[in-house]
């Protein structure tokens, strides 16, 4: 896997480590802008998607449309990132890890977190749906008590917006999640009162 690292000045080995997964069209460098402004207790990498796009940069999964993944495509991407994960923060050290993921890597980071909730101390969804429609186990209470910070934007028309209010109906009624939806005036991206916002959530789980 390709990904940057970010780690405090002190701590770094053990510091709780933060999951970032780009968006469609992007790579690993995408999001360090968001990242220099988080929680700098933290551990952060950015990873690059498996998956070229023709266009330029990468993803996560081929899909048949917008926010509709192909599920033997996505479950294949699901696999090779909970092994390098397991490579790189072992579960014997007992470390917290957290998910970070925008857009096509928010539908990435929703099925690494569905597939194996006990592996992840929470996750920040932005700007995305889940893969409810692709094979994950989604049944109730799938995520309980797991902490979840989720937003986007209200002038998004990027992600259908039939699959946003089903993702956030499991999300907030069946999930079992401790769930903190936020809603801001910008569209298919991250703004600073986002950011500031993401930092105070992970600021409390530090």
């Amino acid at each position: 896997m390709i990904a940057i690292w970010r780690r405090p000045a002190r701590g770094g080995a053990h510091a709780p480590l933060v999951v970032v997964l780009h968006g469609r069209g992007d790579d690993e460098n995408g999001l360090l802008p968001v990242i220099d402004r988080l929680a700098p207790a933290f551990t952060y990498v950015s990873v690059r998607g498996l998956v070229n796009v023709e266009d330029g940069g990468y993803t996560w999964f081929e899909n048949r449309g917008v926010a509709r993944p192909i599920a033997k495509s996505l479950r294949e991407s699901v696999s090779v990132v909970r092994t390098w994960l397991d490579e790189v923060s072992p579960l014997a050290t007992g470390r917290r890890v957290y998910l970070l993921g925008f857009s096509a890597g928010m539908m990435m980071a929703g099925a690494l977190l569905l597939d194996d909730p006990q592996r992840f101390a929470g996750a920040i969804l932005l700007s995305g749906a889940l893969p409810l429609e692709s094979g994950i186990a989604a049944g109730p209470d799938r995520l309980a008590a797991i902490p979840i910070f989720y937003a986007r934007g209200k002038l998004d028309d990027v992600i259908p917006a039939g699959l946003v209010m089903q993702s956030e109906r499991y999300l907030r009624e069946r999930s079992g999640a401790v769930f903190a939806p936020h809603e801001y005036d910008h569209g298919h991206s991250i703004s600073l009162p986002e950011i500031r916002d993401i930092a105070a959530w992970l600021n409390e789980r530090h």
